[in-house]
C-alpha cells in the first residue's frame, strides 16, 4: 500500500477542532462551516499531491496545503501557498 492510499483510505475519519475550523476558514478564506468536508474533497482530487514527513500529511491541491495527523487524520491547518 502507498502512503497516498493510508490517507485516501481513511477520508471519512477525517476531522478537526473549533478552533482548527476557525483557523481553516481565515486562511483558505472561506465561508462555509464544513470545513471538514471541503478538505476532504480537496484532498480526494486528482490533482492533489499527498506526501508524508513525519507525523503529518501534506496535500498541496488549487494553490493550498492541507496538513493532517496521520495517526489522528485530524487536520491540524491549511494555508495559501
Amino acid at each position: 500500500m502507498t502512503v497516498d492510499n493510508e490517507l485516501l483510505k481513511n477520508l471519512d475519519r477525517l476531522h478537526t477542532t473549533e478552533l482548527g475550523v476557525v483557523r481553516i476558514k481565515r486562511n483558505l478564506a472561506v465561508d462555509t462551516d464544513d470545513v471538514v468536508s471541503l478538505c476532504a474533497a480537496k484532498i480526494s482530487s486528482s490533482q492533489a499531491v499527498i506526501e508524508r514527513t513525519g507525523k503529518n500529511w501534506y496535500v498541496s491541491v488549487d494553490d493550498a496545503v492541507i496538513v493532517v495527523n496521520a495517526h489522528s487524520f485530524t487536520i491540524i491547518t491549511a494555508h495559501r501557498k
